[in-house]
């Protein structure tokens, strides 16, 4: 037999093999519920038996995956917009809000002892301002010794929902700089990383670092992080708290598909880097969906100490009988 029919032969008992342990729902996507949705899984599995697998990949990946019918749902945190979806026929619902927080790596400097205003913010991931002891850093950290350090600006490398949801709030910082994008062209010392745990792990290495990334992996890594000034001039740390008080300005409604963008929310004590995460589903895979939307009521019923234990924020019940309406309205509950 010619070893090309044996590739052949070969790659199609591995397609068949995975077809059997494809019992198993599959998705992927972003990175940024990746920590909530593993533990999701595990009480699912525990409590029901199904087997539930998710692959943390990042958001461009996710919806590259779903559009291609690669995988059974897809995590975006990038928020498709009704057109889109209507064009690549899926069906959209958020499970999660969660908060990006900028973690730093500067010795000697706390956990929470660094305040960034919108000024420093913006000039750091514009590169202007490039040093750790420029003036837009320590006029607001009198306290702090900062060094003459040049700063290391931790990123994505793949396409990101973080990071469209991070660039949607620095373009409120300052439009003409940043505009909202899943992989935008970064400006100053850049070091990037796929995935939300790529990021951790460069700033977690890397000396005068900072960068972006979702609470919980700030929290696994025992990062430090921090207050950043909000809409209404407040320093604010990265707390479970001040997310739910940022979460509450979320508008929800399934005439869109859930369509919303809540980075940079008002009130004195909302943190102010807030997004919530995404499913998408297609359209025409109704059986598959129902056991989809069964594993998510399931988390929503049951999963809401898990998420806030990880720093993120349940959706509020009313959101949550939304949702179940809206998968009614499409067969897929």
């Amino acid at each position: 037999m010619k070893l090309k029919t044996l590739a052949t032969i070969s790659v199609a008992v591995s397609i068949a093999a995975s077809s059997l342990i494809a019992g198993e729902l599959q998705g992927r996507g972003a990175s940024f519920p990746g920590p909530v949705y593993k533990a999701w899984i595990s009480q699912y599995n525990a409590k029901t038996g199904e087997k539930v697998n998710y692959t943390p990949t990042g958001s461009g990946d996710g919806i590259k995956s779903i559009k291609k019918r690669m995988v059974n749902f897809a995590g975006s945190d990038k928020p498709l917009k009704p057109e889109k979806l209507r064009k690549n026929k899926l069906y959209m619902f958020p499970t999660v809000v969660g908060s990006i927080v900028l973690a730093y790596n500067i010795p000697g400097v706390k956990d929470g002892e660094l305040k960034l205003s919108e000024k420093a913010i913006a000039g750091i991931f514009s590169g202007k301002v490039a040093y750790w002891d420029d003036k837009e850093i320590t006029s607001v950290n009198p306290d702090i010794k900062l060094p003459h350090e040049k700063i290391t600006v931790a990123v994505r490398a793949d396409k990101s929902g973080t990071t469209y949801n991070f660039t949607y709030y620095l373009s409120k910082l300052d439009d003409k700089a940043f505009k909202a994008s899943k992989k935008p062209n970064w400006k100053g010392n850049v070091v990037a990383g796929k995935s939300n745990s790529g990021v951790s792990a460069n700033i977690e290495q890397t000396k005068y670092s900072i960068g972006y990334i979702e609470y919980s992996y700030k929290q696994k890594l025992g990062l430090s992080a921090a207050k950043v000034q909000n809409k209404e001039g407040e320093y604010i740390l990265p707390t479970l708290k001040s997310f739910q008080d940022a979460a509450k300005y979320a508008k929800w409604t399934p005439d869109n598909d859930f369509y919303a963008l809540i980075a940079y929310p008002d009130g004195k004590t909302s943190y102010p880097i807030v997004a919530a995460t995404f499913i998408l589903l297609p359209e025409e895979k109704t059986d598959t969906n129902k056991k989809v939307t069964k594993f998510f009521d399931f988390a929503y019923q049951n999963g809401d100490k898990i998420a806030t234990d990880l720093g993120y924020v349940p959706l509020p019940k009313e959101t949550k009988d939304m949702i179940r309406k809206y998968w009614t309205s499409k067969g897929i509950k």
